[in-house]
């Protein structure tokens, strides 16, 4: 099975378990996988001997590394417009239900958390990472977006940092996640099973706020890792050179200012070579989908994402930058546009116009 469901009892109460486990995919989520996720918790939501919630991964090579979009590009391919549809829906319906999730949530994410895996770990309550992490939303490589609720999380971020990120698809490590807030404690790898003898050693009430400050004052004892086992950030040194490039001006602007900064740095540099053979559609969205969302509650961010990413699934950027980078991998897509300048803005706001009737949104969230 791809997920396994466990349930560890303590002293008193019940951790319930939830691990990824297609270590082969780097965890890429499947809609099979959404659907025992979500029936999991739909059932412990609903059962008072479960306090608290685990969501860890098997292997050692990530956490997960987003959805299967090799499947998507197959759907895509063959017209089937009932797969994207059923398996957005579910994602989205998955990562709203983790988000308000009525009992703790505690994510413990090793090496890649890419795309759908930065939606499961943003919406954990508590977020664990481990020394090796390499965080990204890739998305402008393959003509998607930042989506599974990106555009709440990187509106969170320091004063242009989730534009950067969305347009260049950086990868920040675990000092850097740590730094500006998308992890809460970082952790040693081998220390999983310590904490869940921890976690099973304890008497929960089910009384959430109880169970919430005895889990908080238990991770904050948790053995972390020794300073020099943590990389050094690498987004420290460029901080304060990012919100001075995406602070202002018109979307192009940005672009041509990032492009033509001369920064020696081989981070900065790969960070730029992404935004250089990106999408120019996909600059566009991301831009758009963070001003959209700065007022919008998560429900509505996620209506929104889900519009976004349907439309996206009926044009041509997509499916190409699948092909190109994960089918035929000739790492040549052929984009829509041939720059971020070319890019029409009814084109950018047909990406977010509802493909459903209204009053028939497929999500349904409460």
């Amino acid at each position: 099975m791809p997920i396994q469901v466990n349930e560890l009892p303590c002293q008193s109460g019940v951790i319930g378990v939830l691990t990824l486990d297609s270590p082969a995919s780097l965890n890429a989520l499947s809609e099979d996988m959404i659907d025992d996720m979500q029936a999991a918790l739909d059932r412990w939501e609903q059962d008072p001997r479960v306090c608290l919630v685990l969501l860890d991964a098997a292997g050692e090579r990530g956490f997960c590394a987003g959805g299967n979009i090799v499947a998507l590009y197959q759907a895509i391919s063959t017209g089937d417009v009932d797969t994207p549809q059923r398996f957005f829906s579910k994602e989205y319906r998955l990562i709203h239900h983790l988000h308000r999730f009525a009992k703790p949530v505690v994510g413990w994410a090793q090496r890649v958390v890419m795309g759908g895996g930065m939606g499961l770990l943003s919406a954990c309550r508590y977020r664990l990472v481990t020394p090796d992490l390499m965080m990204a939303m890739p998305e402008i490589s393959i003509g998607l977006f930042p989506d599974v609720g990106a555009s709440w999380f990187l509106n969170r971020l320091p004063a242009g940092l989730g534009l950067f990120l969305g347009l260049t698809g950086a990868r920040l490590n675990a000092t850097d996640a740590l730094r500006v807030g998308l992890a809460d404690f970082a952790v040693v790898a081998d220390r999983k099973a310590a904490l869940l003898d921890q976690l099973q050693s304890q008497s929960w009430t089910g009384n959430v706020a109880g169970d919430d400050n005895r889990l908080h004052r238990l991770l904050n004892r948790l053995e972390g890792p020794a300073a020099a086992e943590l990389p050094a950030s690498r987004l420290a040194d460029h901080e304060q050179r990012i919100a001075y490039l995406c602070r202002q001006g018109e979307l192009p602007d940005i672009v041509d200012r990032l492009l033509s900064e001369a920064v020696d740095d081989d981070w900065w540099q790969a960070s730029m070579a992404n935004l250089r053979a990106g999408c120019p559609m996909t600059a566009w969205l991301v831009s758009e989908q963070l001003q959209r969302a700065q007022q919008m509650s998560l429900k509505d961010i996620l209506t929104m994402e889900l519009a976004m990413a349907l439309n996206c699934c009926q044009r041509t950027d997509l499916p190409e930058g699948i092909r190109a980078r994960l089918v035929e991998r000739d790492q040549n897509p052929q984009w829509r546009d041939h720059s971020v300048r070319a890019v029409a803005p009814d084109a950018v706001a047909a990406h977010f116009m509802p493909p459903w009737a209204e009053g028939d949104c497929p999500l349904q969230l409460d």
